[in-house]
C-alpha cells in the first residue's frame, strides 16, 4: 500500500524504493517473530524434558517421546531406546542430553553477542544515506527532487537501495548463528 501511495504522490522511483524498503522491513519483522516463537518453544521443551527428568527420578512411569525431528527429539527417542535396550538410567540420560542442549543454546547466545557488532555496523551504513538527504537539505538542497525526479537521481536510489539490501542480507548471512536444530 505504502508503494503506491508513493507511486501516486511522489513518482515511481519512490514507489519502487518504498516496496524495496517495506519488503526488507517486513522480512525483518517476521523473521524476529519467528526467530523469538522459536527460542520460546525450545525453551519449554528443554524445561520438558527437565521434567520428565524429575518425574523419572521420583518413579513415575515413561511417556512416550514426542515426534518432533528435530536434534532435541531424536536425541531423547535415543535416550529411551538406550535406556530401554541396556537399562541404563533413563533420567541421567535425559539430564545430559538437556545440559549438553542448553550448553549449546548459550554458545549459540555467545555467538550472536559476537555478531553484534557486525549486525549493528550494517545498520549504520544501511543508514548513512538519509544522512547524506539531511545533509543536502541543510545546505540549502533538494535532494530528493533529483533522486526521485531525474534519470540520473533515480538509478542512483534504486542502485542505492539493491546494495543497502544486498548488504543488509549479506550482513546477515555472514552473522547468521547455526539455528537450535544443531544443539
Amino acid at each position: 500500500m505504502g508503494a503506491g501511495v508513493g507511486g501516486v504522490t511522489a513518482g515511481p522511483v519512490a514507489g519502487l524504493l518504498l516496496a524495496g524498503y517495506a519488503a526488507l522491513g517486513a522480512r525483518a519483522v517476521h523473521r524476529g517473530r519467528a526467530g523469538r516463537h522459536a527460542a520460546r518453544e525450545r525453551r519449554r521443551r528443554l524445561d520438558q524434558l527437565s521434567a520428565l527428568a524429575a518425574d523419572l527420578r521420583a518413579g513415575l512411569p515413561v511417556p512416550e517421546p514426542d515426534g518432533d525431528p528435530d536434534r532435541l527429539g531424536r536425541l531423547t527417542r535415543a535416550a529411551v531406546r538406550l535406556a530401554d535396550r541396556t537399562g541404563a538410567p533413563l533420567a541421567e540420560l535425559l539430564e545430559r542430553v538437556e545440559a549438553d542442549a542448553r550448553a549449546f543454546d548459550r554458545g549459540l547466545a555467545a555467538a550472536s553477542a559476537q555478531a553484534a557488532g557486525a549486525r549493528a555496523t550494517a545498520l549504520l551504513l544501511a543508514a548513512l544515506p538519509l544522512g547524506g538527504i539531511g545533509l543536502g537539505y541543510g545546505i540549502g538542497a533538494d535532494p530528493l527532487a533529483v533522486l526521485l525526479h531525474t534519470p540520473v537521481g533515480a538509478v542512483s536510489a534504486v542502485t542505492a537501495m539493491v546494495l543497502q539490501i544486498a548488504g543488509l542480507l549479506w550482513t546477515e548471512r555472514l552473522g547468521r548463528v547455526p539455528d537450535g536444530d544443531s544443539g
